[in-house]
């Protein structure tokens, strides 16, 4: 609902839309209290004061409470609630008053407190990391404010304001548009439809027509293609058509990643895991004991160890831990779901502009047709250049600097008045100005791409006379541009005509039997850094592949000098009407396209994606825009044009392969922690079914209390939290990371049952040897008492080797090399996971602690017994790992 101003009442967003569509330039002014001239600033600050920020809603109203509820409502949190819940049952209620116990349920509900504690935090921090970042990322509109055109945030647009629209722009609000020329625009964010529109300031709708739809309304989330316009904003932020349908959609799922997927099938995975071994221990301890209420508690303690419930709390660190790391090194993740994507990609797509030239485009030469340098040809370009109000690029400014160094361009401003213009598109692939003169001559000046500049043009000016243009010149043409290409040149033509007849308004229509005036050459040398970083990227597993618009001989010159593989270079027309399996072919063996089309970068993106790469898009201009939204990652530069960097998931502050480079390596840092943090999991549960299965089949007595179990996943899972700050195997970054869960079965296998052995060996010295000596008599001589006694020190002593093992563990798998001698973790990794065993260690020798947990006197030459288990496991282990490698490439 808006309030509208004027009036004083509430109308929906379609009838507000229909109203002022419907309505003169002048009606729609005075309703909004507001002219042609904008607001004032003092005005502009009242009516943001009141409506608020330009900006669509995407939380709740209360963020933080919204992420605390997040935090808590994960499937490993709801498991452990509901085994709480059970414990609280037959613990307290249903137990006698003497053998009422909540220690269990305070362990469980401590567990679930520090998880979702510890991820509300992490997400509190991720949102509040990824608002500061975006903050660096600048997008600007350009607004007539205080009788003058400004380039201001576009959050600070309010109702009223006049807006300068031009190609690449992202329409900032709900606009009535009152000048357009040759305005198109996509609307595909709010309707789905990919082809542009002609939007007209002067064209009202008609009566059947929808309101998305109506030609002089521009929407907010639409962007321009091509053409100029300028508007006055009537609707901003959740009043905008786009702010109903961003909130009713706000429910909806996310697009997920392949992580996200793999994710939770891993949540699958060990939650069945989860399901189906606590009723088996369950059942074999209350057969085997003949005590069906302890095999419960233990069953339901069982459960609690195999629910991995720091998950979500480590993938969240680390994406939080990425993102951070990356801003230092001038890249800002927008999305943190991307950060796996960006670092599982192998195919990186650019353009050449900017990323491996310098971006900084010279004006090298301005011949007439016979290659001489000549003041008229300068003059021309000039005007085209500097009247122009569409998407001025590099070569516009290249142009307007060398003729303000050259030739008097005051006079020319001051002998020319521009009248029209017919903006730049990527069909035409040139643009047109028009301008008189003092004595009210109309003078067209075009320049634009060779092919599209000599279907238009009949005459050509040499020798000071106009000729007709014939095969034979227009081959010489080719011939000269060919030749400046080889030498690194880009080349445009320029051509004119006079006194031309307008077919009504100037149009695309008046865009023919031209004069060829000349040639512009510019030179964008590459970067001294490009070879470089490309080299680095090949090392990585990345294959960079340019899409580009430019012609084959300047891209030809520039891969040469950067190294890529020029050998076969495609151009746009040769890729119509292939099949798939044909594009297939070029795309993989072919790194270099040229003279294409934004819808056919999108293209190749597509076909690579369905050849099982994974692609990573970088592009600033709007002709990237499809081929960005095609790719798995979208990476854009912080001076790229509005719609490039709405549409991406990561923005660098500098256009620089260098920095993608060092970004890459933190993305499959991110992934390897994740994914070192679930392959130990899966190992050590699995491993630990297997002990705990054998201990429940032989053992005459539960092998450890519950109240134990518990505290033991709780002090493994936290030393856990730690994972994220590790560090990765440099050759694990060497090569693209893709999320597979193909391999997690074959790891548990291995890695499972090596911890399994020690666990047995240690029932075995415990239940043989150390128990006996403690008790002063084997299992099967004792009495009552001795038996509880036997049970108890067998606790203790399986507790200590047990956590020791857990947290060994984390340093074993994290590296295929030996642990401690030829890899090690990081400070703090060690720290956390070592004091926490020794912490555990030190539990059933402090009185009060061992009595309340309920463990029996362990002698002290026992920690002489697990330090020599433990480097027997980190051999049997390192063993296991060369044996693992022999058929995998990486170990995590």
């Amino acid at each position: 609902m808006l309030k509208i101003y004027s009036k004083d009442r509430v109308v929906t967003d379609a009838t507000l839309a229909k109203q002022i569509a419907g309505e003169e330039k002048s009606e729609v002014l005075d309703r909004l209290h507001t002219s042609v001239e904008g607001l004032e600033t003092s005005q502009a600050k009242k009516r943001l004061e009141r409506d608020g920020l330009n900006e669509v809603s995407n939380k709740e109203h209360h963020p933080k409470l919204h992420f605390l509820v997040d935090a808590f409502m994960t499937p490993f949190t709801g498991v452990l609630l509901i085994l709480a819940t059970l414990s609280f049952f037959t613990n307290y209620l249903l137990a006698a008053p003497a053998d009422k116990d909540l220690s269990t349920v305070i362990i469980m509900l401590t567990m679930v407190l520090i998880s979702g504690l510890t991820s509300f935090i992490q997400n509190v921090r991720t949102n509040d990391a990824v608002e500061s970042l975006l903050n660096m990322v600048s997008v600007t509109t350009n607004i007539r404010r205080d009788q003058k055109d400004q380039e201001l945030p576009t959050k600070e647009v309010v109702v009223g304001d006049i807006i300068n629209l031009t190609a690449g722009d992202l329409v900032p609000a709900d606009m009535r548009l009152l000048r357009s020329k040759d305005l198109f625009c996509s609307a595909s964010s709010l309707n789905g439809e990919s082809n542009p529109v002609e939007k007209i300031a002067d064209q009202k709708p008609k009566d059947d027509e929808s309101y998305l739809d109506y030609p002089n309304i521009l929407y907010e989330g639409t962007n321009i293609i091509s053409g100029s316009g300028m508007g006055v904003v009537f609707a901003t932020g959740d009043k905008t058509v786009f702010g109903n349908l961003a909130r009713s959609l706000a429910k909806n799922k996310t697009k997920e990643t392949t992580f996200d997927i793999g994710i939770k099938n891993i949540s699958k995975t060990l939650l069945t895991m989860t399901a189906v071994i606590t009723p088996l221990v369950f059942l074999i301890n209350g057969l085997t004991k003949g005590d069906w209420f302890n095999a419960l508690i233990f069953a339901i303690a069982i459960a609690v160890g195999l629910t991995p419930e720091m998950l979500p709390v480590i993938v969240t660190s680390n994406l939080v831990k990425g993102s951070v790391e990356m801003a230092k090194h001038e890249t800002i993740v927008k999305r943190m779901s991307s950060i796996q994507n960006f670092g599982s990609a192998d195919i990186l797509c650019t353009d050449k502009t900017g990323t491996l030239t310098q971006d900084k485009v010279v004006l090298e030469r301005h011949y007439n047709l016979n290659l001489e340098e000549k003041p008229k040809v300068l003059g021309l370009s000039f005007l085209n250049s500097y009247y122009q109000t569409g998407m001025k690029d590099l070569m516009d400014e290249a142009i307007i600097h060398a003729a303000d160094d050259e030739i008097d361009t005051v006079k020319i401003k001051q002998d020319y008045q521009k009248i029209d213009e017919i903006p730049f598109d990527f069909k035409r692939r040139r643009m047109s100005v028009v301008v008189k003169n003092k004595k009210n001559e109309h003078l067209l000046v075009t320049k634009g791409a060779a092919e599209e500049m000599l279907a238009c043009s009949n005459r050509v000016e040499k020798d000071g006379k106009i000729k007709p243009l014939d095969e034979a010149q227009r081959k010489e043409i080719l011939d000269k541009i060919d030749e400046m290409n080889r030498d690194g040149l880009r080349v445009i033509l320029l051509a004119y005509k006079k006194n031309l007849a307008p077919v009504g308004e100037f149009s695309v229509a008046d865009e023919k039997e031209l004069i060829l005036a000349g040639f512009l050459a510019f030179l964008d040398p590459p970067k001294d850094s490009a070879k470089e970083a490309l080299d680095a990227l090949k090392q990585d597993g990345i294959t960079v592949k340019i899409l580009t618009g430019d012609n084959e001989a300047v891209t030809r010159n520039v891969g040469a000098q950067v190294g890529l593989n020029i050998d076969k270079v495609y151009q746009g027309k040769e890729l119509e009407n292939k099949t798939t399996a044909e594009l297939k072919k070029i795309v993989q063996e072919c790194d270099v396209f040229v003279k294409l089309s934004p819808q056919q970068k999108a293209k190749i993106i597509k076909v690579l994606r369905e050849d099982g790469h994974t692609v990573a898009y970088m592009g600033d201009g709007i002709n990237d825009a499809p081929a960005m939204k095609a790719a798995d990652v979208s990476i854009s530069v912080d001076t790229a044009v509005d719609i490039a960097k709405k549409s991406a998931d990561i923005i660098l502050l500098h256009k620089d392969l260098r920095i993608l480079e060092r970004a890459v390596q933190i993305g499959r840092q991110v992934f390897g922690n994740a994914m070192k943090y679930i392959k130990i999991t899966l190992s050590s549960n699995f491993g630990n079914i297997l002990s705990i299965l054998v201990a429940s089949s032989f053992l005459p007595f539960l092998p450890m209390l519950p109240i134990q179990l518990l505290i033991l996943d709780l002090m493994y899972g936290t030393s856990c939290l730690s994972i994220p700050f590790d560090t990765m195997n440099r050759h694990y970054l060497s090569e693209p990371r893709k999320w597979s869960t193909k391999k997690l079965p074959k790891f548990m296998f291995y890695f499972g049952p090596t911890s399994s052995v020690f666990d047995i060996l240690t029932y075995a010295i415990l239940f043989f040897v150390v128990c006996p000596q403690v008790v002063g008599t084997s299992y099967a001589g004792a009495t009552a008492s001795q038996k509880l006694l036997f049970s108890l020190v067998f606790s203790a002593g399986w507790f200590i080797e047990s956590l020791w093992t857990q947290e060994m563990v984390i340093h074993a798998l994290r590296d295929p090399r030996v642990p401690f001698i030829k890899q090690h973790a990081t400070a703090i990794v060690t720290w956390s996971t070592i004091s926490m065993a020794a912490i555990g260690t030190a539990l059933p020798f402090i009185n009060p602690i061992a009595s309340a947990m309920k463990f029996g006197p362990i002698p002290v030459y026992f920690l002489a017994i697990v330090f020599v288990l433990l480097v027997l496991y980190i051999a049997l282990t390192t063993v296991v790992k060369k044996w693992y490698m022999k058929s995998e490439k990486y170990l995590i």
